[in-house]
């Protein structure tokens, strides 16, 4: 593949110190087979005279405000003529061999539409990373969950996943390679959600229409994680919640959807009655302001419902993995009955 096949995406917002520590890898790594883009969500730090100081020849996206997530992308990569996209988070140090093991794997099979490398933790290199790890499922109550990552149990990388189905259900935005056509056709990110779930969202909605989502072990990258907002940040806790809610609401058909909403939810407030035994107070408020912003835009999301038109979704997991989690202790996806994942 060339430079113009590829365009490495960066969305950058106040993540000036992450540029300078990681961008040079990317540039290193990538310049050979992709252009490299930097899209900058109106950026308060320096980021942007950074870039245009120390490296000139990296092309730029401004805009003028914070877009969030998806507002940022889905703007910047209308901007881009590409067959693949990667976006790529501006905390993640990349590897020598990173890009072209998956390419590779996404030119075996036509409907592999998306894709992403084994994401390790940057400061526990031996430690899956919370964001991705060794690629995302989800369970039949829309919690989701990795291979490498169940809840907060992060696995130590021992090859347990090198050798593998790699077929998955949703691929990490952190680092995730996506054919252009197809994001565009499947209408890109949903803006509402700004930030957080959002690829999962994109990934449910490629599979209805019958595609494959893929995780590929031969390239390895290196994430920081929680550049934007750190993992107990009240904000992100009620993002993750509202927006998982809203995932079910999009992709789930009516019938099933409201059958298990009252579960969902009940759950959702075991969660934010252990916050407040925790003495987390803002994390538990933070779920129930999630559960009043789901309802305000319900209507609307069901509006946004897509169908599957016969298609049978795969690789989604058939129990709670809530209950497997705390009360069967199953802290590993290798101790998860393969059969319960639909194929």
């Amino acid at each position: 593949m060339s430079q113009a096949d590829i365009a490495v995406v960066i969305l950058n917002w106040n993540g000036k110190t992450f540029l300078e520590k990681f961008l040079p890898f990317v540039i290193k790594n990538s310049k050979d087979h992709a252009r490299i883009i930097v899209a900058d969500n109106g950026s308060t730090d320096g980021s942007v005279e950074h870039l245009e100081g120390y490296l000139p020849d990296i092309d730029i996206l401004r805009f003028d405000t914070n877009l969030g997530y998806t507002g940022g992308y889905n703007r910047a990569l209308k901007m881009i003529d590409a067959r693949y996209y990667v976006l790529l988070n501006s905390d993640i140090k990349v590897t020598d061999n990173w890009l072209m093991p998956v390419f590779e794997l996404m030119r075996k099979n036509e409907n592999i539409v998306a894709c992403q490398p084994k994401i390790m933790q940057y400061n526990n290199p031996d430690v899956f990373d919370y964001a991705g790890a060794a690629g995302g499922f989800i369970d039949f109550l829309g919690y989701p969950f990795c291979r490498g990552r169940i809840f907060e149990t992060l696995e130590r990388d021992y090859g347990q996943y090198d050798k593998t189905d790699n077929e998955v259900f949703w691929a990490s935005g952190a680092c995730m390679f996506i054919k252009a056509d197809y994001f565009h056709e499947a209408g890109g990110f949903d803006e509402n959600f700004f930030a957080h779930m959002e690829e999962i969202d994109l990934c449910w909605r490629l599979k209805l229409s019958g595609k494959i989502i893929a995780y590929c072990p031969d390239s390895v990258v290196y994430h920081v994680g929680g550049g934007t907002l750190p993992k107990t940040n009240p904000q992100k806790t009620y993002l993750n919640f509202r927006n998982s809610l809203w995932v079910m609401a999009k992709n789930l058909p009516a019938k099933k959807f409201y059958k298990l909403l009252p579960v969902r939810l009940a759950l959702d407030e075991l969660a934010a009655l252990k916050f407040l035994i925790n003495g987390n107070y803002k994390n538990s408020i933070a779920v129930l302001r999630a559960h009043i912003g789901f309802i305000r835009k319900l209507r609307l999301m069901r509006k946004h419902t897509h169908k599957a038109k016969g298609v049978k979704v795969t690789k989604k997991y058939r129990r709670s993995i809530v209950w497997d989690y705390f009360v069967r202790k199953k802290d590993s996806y290798n101790k998860l009955p393969k059969d319960r994942f639909s194929n």
